[in-house]
């Protein structure tokens, strides 16, 4: 296992910017990857659900990874997988691998009448691990597919899965994973309430807001490190009533529209998302108008 692979702190899901007519824009995808590092990002991770990695080619995400590894450098890219099906997900995974992921991020399967039971679960992973032998952190998001953390503890036992994403449950299935996997990497997913996370034990974050508030989020962790309770809460405090509006359906549209707002332009979101209704601009407008105009 690379000892960059999993890394305590910050992995930012980056966005995949589309043109009009659903290509990717790769010199945009660049100068994105280039900015969450600058900002202190520790780590990025292409290919993840806010980078509407379920609409990828398997030949565009290795670009991506591709791209992302050439600027990271030492730092970790942890490639997100999401597929519906045990072969889809061993293929785009390989894809991933070559292209130089260093870990993976895999969500369970999503679809509803193919969600299989624990042996299912299992088996999936354990045919990602042998078929891959890269670090696996389980994306657990699908409400139907939850991962428990009982379920976890089993699929630890296959030898290259070492952590969660936990995203689906909030603090309470966060900490949980924690209590339940104390030598698991444990990543926080809850965009709103991170310091909260972080001073409950979670290893790091991979989180949308990440993408779109770097600097602070990076605050964020370092007032936890240095055990600045009050400095990380004032700012959890102050992120929070912009979150509640960032968040909602077509989430990623949604967060590059925010983007867009903060001037900086990551594209569109491909088919079948459409652009964010205008009263939904207005109201990221008017949330993020303190930010507006200090963001590239």
């Amino acid at each position: 296992m690379s000892s960059l692979a999993l890394p305590r702190g910050l992995v930012a899901p980056a966005l995949t910017p589309f043109t009009a007519s659903g290509a990717i824009d790769y010199g945009v995808y660049r100068d994105q990857i280039s900015y969450l590092l600058e900002q202190g990002i520790h780590g990025v991770s292409p290919g993840g659900s806010t980078g509407e990695g379920a609409t990828l080619e398997d030949d565009e995400l290795g670009r991506l990874v591709a791209e992302a590894r050439e600027i990271a450098g030492e730092r970790p890219v942890v490639a997100g997988v999401i597929r519906s099906s045990t072969k889809a997900a061993v293929r785009a995974a390989l894809v991933a691998r070559d292209a130089g992921a260093d870990a993976l991020m895999v969500t369970p399967t999503f679809y509803n009448v193919l969600v299989p039971d624990d042996a299912g679960n299992e088996a999936f992973y354990r045919a990602i691990s042998d078929e891959v032998q890269l670090p696996i952190i389980i994306y657990n998001v699908v409400p139907q597919n939850e991962i428990s953390p009982r379920l976890f503890t089993r699929l630890r036992g296959i030898e290259h899965v070492v952590g969660v994403k936990q995203s689906v449950g909030g603090v309470m299935a966060m900490y949980d994973m924690r209590l339940t996997a104390p030598d698991a990497m444990v990543y926080a997913a809850t965009d709103e309430l991170l310091f909260t996370c972080f001073e409950l034990g979670a290893d790091g974050a991979i989180s949308a807001v990440l993408s779109l508030f770097p600097a602070e989020c990076r605050r964020l962790w370092d007032a936890a490190q240095e055990q600045r309770h009050e400095d990380g809460r004032a700012l959890q405090d102050a992120m929070f009533p912009i979150w509640k509006v960032v968040r909602g359906p077509q989430f990623p549209a949604r967060v590059k529209a925010a983007l867009s707002i903060l001037g900086r332009d990551l594209g569109e979101s491909r088919s079948p998302a459409s652009p964010v209704p205008n009263a939904v601009r207005e109201a990221l407008q008017n949330a993020l108008a303190p930010l507006a105009g200090t963001s590239r």
